[in-house]
């Protein structure tokens, strides 16, 4: 059942809303109207404004700045209404915490949110820059009971679903790099970490981890990564409403994820990599184990492995490995 101070925010953030009365409030709620403005208090004090008008009601004028896990809440519409929200102020790793509620029985799906992570990792065991500057630290849990043979391009799939959702929400287009970097003009504003349980040759937990940088400001990076790291809030030259745009990112994940399940997304998939991917065409390295492979990138196959075209060669295909772009020879 939600609780008060999301159905206030609910009616209140409702398309078209405007003023809203504080007898419709209590109407719904079931409350008195002393009661609705002992709620509206207590939202106050966690950073939210209201104007109140006299014979019009309530009106939203300020959402706190940081992650705040009611509000993310309200955002959220159709399908991904109801998605369980966990935020947390700090925790080691946003995946680790999924592993570890999974574990211990909750139900799936839910998200674990987190203002800043002491042990943020991505792929390859490398860390992940995760303090709270206001950037998104995001891991989804779901209980697929899929083959593995499934999953082969579910990271590929988010990623591209991700990418889609960053470009529509704020109008600046980022690129995938194959298999899970979120890149502008070669900066690395997002990773993803895709984890799972397989139990009897089927995946029983699937762990989905996002760390997305949002609003961070360009003076937030350590020396080495100053170069090499850039938030959406640069891009866009303004920050984030960093609430609304989790809640979208949240309901395009959950959108993604059953139609990957369905196995509806294959047409769509296509479509969103030609658009999104940045290798397609480049010269390109591979590093695997202590082999070393260059030349042109030529997309993906069925299976999500990345091609390569070798000078002078056949196409190979790599399931795994460390790509770099490089400078044409």
């Amino acid at each position: 059942m939600p609780s008060t101070e999301l159905v206030i925010l609910r009616e209140l953030l409702a398309p078209g809303a405007g003023f809203v009365s504080g007898e419709t409030l209590a109407e719904k709620l079931g409350f008195s109207r002393v009661s609705v403005w002992q709620h509206m208090e207590k939202l106050r004090a966690e950073g939210f404004a209201f104007e109140a008008v006299r014979a019009h009601g309530y009106r939203l004028t300020r959402r706190p700045a940081t992650l705040h896990q009611t509000l993310i809440s309200a955002y959220l519409r159709d399908a991904a209404a109801d998605l369980p929200v966990i935020l947390l102020d700090e925790v080691d790793s946003t995946n680790d915490e999924a592993a570890r509620q999974l574990a211990a029985g909750r139900a799936a799906p839910f998200v674990i949110l987190a203002r800043r992570q002491t042990r943020g990792r991505g792929r390859l065991g490398r860390v992940w820059h995760s303090e709270a500057n206001g950037n998104l630290y995001a891991s989804f849990a779901f209980r697929p009971h899929l083959p593995p043979s499934r999953m082969q391009t579910f990271t590929l799939w988010m990623g591209v679903s991700v990418c889609e959702l960053i470009a529509n929400f704020t109008q600046i287009t980022p690129a995938l790099k194959w298999p899970n970097d979120i890149l502008f003009e070669g900066r690395k504003a997002g990773g993803m970490l895709t984890e799972a349980r397989i139990d009897a040759d089927e995946i029983r937990d699937l762990i989905f981890g996002l760390g997305l940088n949002v609003n961070s400001p360009a003076t937030a990076w350590p020396g080495d990564l100053a170069s090499r790291a850039v938030s959406l809030a640069e891009r866009t030259a303004a920050p984030l409403n960093l609430n609304h745009f989790t809640a979208a990112l949240l309901g395009r994940v959950f959108l993604a994820y059953g139609q990957f399940v369905r196995g509806d997304h294959a047409d769509a998939f296509a479509d969103l990599w030609q658009r999104y991917d940045v290798l397609r065409g480049q010269h390109v390295a591979l590093l695997q184990g202590g082999r070393r492979i260059a030349g042109i990138a030529a997309g993906i196959d069925d299976d999500g492995s990345l091609l390569i075209r070798p000078p002078g060669g056949r196409l190979q295909r790599f399931h795994a490995g460390d790509v770099t772009l490089e400078k044409n020879p």
